[in-house]
């Protein structure tokens, strides 16, 4: 929890440099680079993570990374800033964060839909136009596949879910059935 609340402080504060400047889209691609980075290079993000390390060698890293993916200015001194202050272990969080802030910035939201089966285009289309109706918002559909409900579709808009799975409905089935019989 404290790292949430830790990461989007510092998600607003490079927001706020990024609006200044008009880099709001560069910052976001650069951390999206960051991220994928870090997920293709795990001894790299364990090096970052990791108390052992000492903040002159994680520093050495990230300037190198700084160097390799030529980041504008102010996110390189945000980068370095992040591992002067012990941070850069949040570096995902505040990344999401931002993601975040720029959705909210831009009048867009991200939807998570799960189904049984992959979506075909036609469907998916039809999905995110209905979310982004429901919504008000621009929609970025992100599809997961997870055979256990069976059928259906499954969404989640932020804090919100539309459960309409086949599972969901039969275990609804069930505890209506299951509440008769005590009657």
């Amino acid at each position: 929890m404290i790292s949430t609340v830790l990461a989007r402080r510092y998600a607003k504060a490079l927001f706020a440099v990024g609006k200044e400047e008009g880099k709001l889209e560069a910052f976001a691609q650069s951390l999206n680079e960051i991220n994928s980075l870090l997920q293709e290079s795990p001894d790299v993000e364990a090096a970052l993570e990791s108390p052992i390390v000492p903040p002159e060698l994680k520093r050495e890293v990230v300037d190198e990374i700084v160097k390799a993916a030529d980041f504008e200015d102010s996110l390189a001194n945000f980068l370095r800033l992040l591992v002067d202050r012990g941070r850069i272990q949040h570096l995902k969080l505040i990344a999401e964060s931002f993601e975040a802030l720029m959705d909210e910035e831009t009048g867009r939201v991200r939807a998570t839909v799960r189904t049984a089966v992959p979506l075909p285009d036609d469907l998916r289309e039809q999905v995110a136009s209905a979310l982004a109706q429901a919504t008000g918002k621009e929609v970025i559909l992100v599809t997961e596949e997870d055979p256990d409900i069976i059928g259906g579709v499954v969404a989640h808009v932020g804090d919100v879910v539309w459960d309409g799975s086949i599972k969901s409905q039969l275990a609804g089935l069930k505890e209506s059935i299951g509440r008769g019989e005590q009657g």
